[in-house]
């Protein structure tokens, strides 16, 4: 008997390992599978999550990464897609004008040859935008924070656009309560964010309209806030005006909207810096804002 009941033992111990390494392993036999997918191009690829346990948390882990993987992928394609798009136009237009140069169509005026140069400079400002958004995409990498004051950066970014607003009649006010706000973030970067605001209004804002600029504060952060009225904006377009290459007018004509890429630079500029931004229009007037915590805080909430 107790022979038999030792080798039973040992049997039904057998059986059980099997059972338990077998369940232990499965999920990382599927990991594993997935992994090759994974690498092989397919960003789709996802494990099932069967416990809470460590083999569960790491499955998570993997559902994520394989997640941002596949959102990467897509903005790399979308990226590529968007590109070739804004070249396209310029350098067609440029073939069109040589091609006509070269069989004697078109003379070689002085007129032509400027239409020329206004292309070629179309695709270097296209380049000089990418190059821009490659910075801001690396700038969590790359930021030197220092002790600022948020005011007196808005008031000298202010001023030296001031004879563009000017040239406009575009009446520009600021109101900043808390002139002590002050924040930890890299100056070029921040500056950048400003400029990009300003460009923004300055483009958007009709002749002889108003740009005000405020600064709210709260208990652990301050809120800038870019506000100006604006003709034919549609509201359906606030969800998407941070994304890169998007042009609120059907146009999507480089010598009114850009190319986009301005409040891309914004978003990502600011996010590095723990903030956030935000995008709202009322009765006419738009707004753009974007909340950073004050020096020595957490990040803000979102607006």
């Amino acid at each position: 008997y107790l022979i038999w009941a030792s080798l039973g033992g040992v049997l039904m111990a057998g059986i059980l390992s099997f059972w338990l390494l077998r369940r232990a392993l499965n999920p990382l036999t599927t990991m594993t599978a997935s992994t090759r997918q994974i690498s092989s191009g397919d960003y789709s690829a996802r494990v099932a999550v069967r416990s809470g346990d460590e083999v569960g948390q790491l499955a998570v882990a993997f559902n994520r990464m394989a997640g941002n993987l596949e959102r990467l992928e897509g903005l790399r394609r979308e990226l590529m897609i968007d590109v070739a798009h804004e070249l396209r136009t310029p350098l067609t237009n440029m073939r069109g004008y040589l091609e006509a140069l070269v069989d004697g169509v078109l003379p070689p005026t002085k007129e032509n040859f400027k239409l020329l140069q206004t292309d070629t400079l179309r695709i270097v400002l296209l380049t000089e935008d990418i190059l821009k958004m490659a910075k801001a995409d690396a700038a969590r990498k790359h930021l030197e924070p220092l002790r600022l004051s948020l005011p007196l950066l808005i008031t000298t970014e202010l001023k030296q656009m001031r004879p563009r607003f000017q040239a406009k009649a575009i009446a520009v006010d600021h109101e900043f309560t808390r002139s002590h706000a002050s924040v930890d973030a890299d100056p070029h970067m921040l500056g950048q964010v400003v400029r990009n605001l300003l460009e923004n209004a300055l483009r958007y804002t009709p002749m002889g309209g108003r740009l005000s600029v405020e600064l709210k504060g709260h208990p652990d952060a301050v809120t800038a806030i870019f506000s100006n009225r604006v003709v034919n904006f549609d509201p359906d377009t606030l969800p998407f005006l941070f994304e890169r290459f998007f042009r609120g007018e059907r146009s999507r004509s480089r010598d009114h909207g850009g190319a986009g890429i301005g409040l891309a630079i914004v978003k990502e500029l600011v996010e590095a810096h723990g903030g956030v931004v935000a995008a709202e229009f009322e009765d006419a007037v738009f707004s753009i804002s974007f909340r950073l915590p004050l020096a020595g805080g957490v990040a803000p909430k979102p607006l």
